[in-house]
């Protein structure tokens, strides 16, 4: 499997801002799909359709306790979105350069 292979589920799964929604209340702590669905205004099941990508990307794994279905992050498989932060760089380098020569030419 190539490296880019690896990381299209990863990168379907952070494509939308529903399910980076998600995963920024994961981060604060495991949770059911109940909890979750609460903070939309969608059905359960399209929440768990999100739930499932997510999933299928390795971004979050599933623990089933009792009827309860808890959902947990997993940070590790964020990695391979984090060459990302290069551009954050890039940009905020550019970006600052671009203000410096606007200000100097006023």
């Amino acid at each position: 499997m190539l490296a880019s292979d690896h990381a299209q589920p990863v990168f379907r799964a952070l494509a939308d801002p529903t399910r980076r929604a998600i995963i920024s209340m994961l981060s604060d702590g495991p949770r059911p799909i109940a909890d979750i669905a609460s903070e939309f205004d969608m059905t359960r099941p399209a929440v768990a359709k999100h739930l499932a990508i997510l999933k299928e990307g390795g971004v979050i794994s599933v623990e089933t306790k009792g009827r309860e279905r808890i959902n947990r992050l997993n940070p590790q498989a964020l990695k391979t979105a984090e060459w990302l932060n290069y551009f954050d760089r890039f940009w905020d380098d550019r970006l600052a350069q671009l203000k410096n020569v606007v200000e100097k030419t006023q």
